[in-house]
């Protein structure tokens, strides 16, 4: 793939995982737990690992939350928000990386969100120098394997033909 196509690509999925991260905003979750969320832009997060690897995800991640955080938001939205998402990215990397033969691409999403979920509570107990936080874990992480399940589920069916249509390899 020539470096232009790449960088093509890489902004494509940028502006998508931006515009999914904004379209979420708006989308009501019924439990009223702080930091319950769908994680829709983690679609483009997963793949982008798939597609490309570990340091264009890094890059995905990075400029959807710094961007994310500049439309609405501010510097802690972005901490918490990029600590979450770089702890899944890397997650969800060493797995596809190491254990993609083992492991679905839904089980991947399920094991990634439920670490987005452990690095957002960590970093937000040391912030506010309360480890009582961590008390939200469960629900979170029961929230995190209910919405990983149905990212990784329209990963797997997206992947074959948005690889064809982008005309990218990968496996």
């Amino acid at each position: 793939m020539t470096k232009t196509k790449k960088l093509t690509v890489l902004s494509l999925l940028i502006a998508q995982a931006l515009a999914l991260h904004v379209i979420e905003r708006f989308i009501p979750v019924p439990i009223p737990v702080p930091g319950v969320k769908i994680g829709l832009a983690n679609i483009i997060t997963l793949f982008t690992i798939i597609i490309f690897g570990f340091k264009e995800a890094v890059t995905v991640v990075i400029s959807r939350t710094f961007l994310g955080s500049l439309f609405g938001g501010g510097p802690s939205t972005f901490l918490f928000s990029v600590v979450g998402s770089l702890t899944s990215t890397i997650i969800m990397s060493f797995l596809y990386k190491r254990f993609s033969k083992y492991f679905s691409f839904p089980t991947i999403s399920i094991v990634g969100a439920v670490f987005h979920n452990i690095g957002q509570i960590a970093i937000a107990s040391i912030i506010v120098n309360n480890f009582n936080l961590f008390y939200y874990l469960p629900v979170l992480i029961i929230s995190g394997v209910i919405t990983g399940f149905f990212i990784g589920l329209t990963v797997q069916f997206t992947i074959k033909p948005l690889s064809s249509i982008l005309q990218l390899n990968w496996r």
